[in-house]
């Protein structure tokens, strides 16, 4: 008897399909801001628009969906500006606290 070898599929993961209250968005992101990293800031942002709807946060956050897609992506250099209307659209407030 030949033993069949079965090949496990495995998806992608996705950090969208688990962002679906605001508290996990705000663990999700409080976690990002401790890492400091800033291509994955613009990374959890983009998880959150796309949980969310890219399309309808480019629109609350006055801009087109393809400028807000760049603007997202790794390695970009958006304006403060930008992000914060991004954050806006999102329903984040960022807010700062002691070291």
């Amino acid at each position: 008897m030949g033993t069949t070898k079965i090949k496990a599929k495995l998806l992608p993961f996705d950090a969208a399909r688990y962002l679906t209250d605001d508290e996990a968005i705000a663990e999700y992101m409080t976690a990002v801001f401790e890492t400091e990293d800033t291509d994955l800031l613009l990374l959890a942002l983009s998880d959150i628009a796309r949980a969310k709807g890219m399309a309808q946060v480019a629109k609350d956050a006055g801009l087109g969906r393809e400028s807000l897609y760049k603007a997202l992506a790794p390695g970009a250099k958006p304006r403060l500006d930008t992000i914060l209307k991004v954050a806006r659209a999102l329903g984040l407030r960022f807010s700062a606290r002691p070291a």
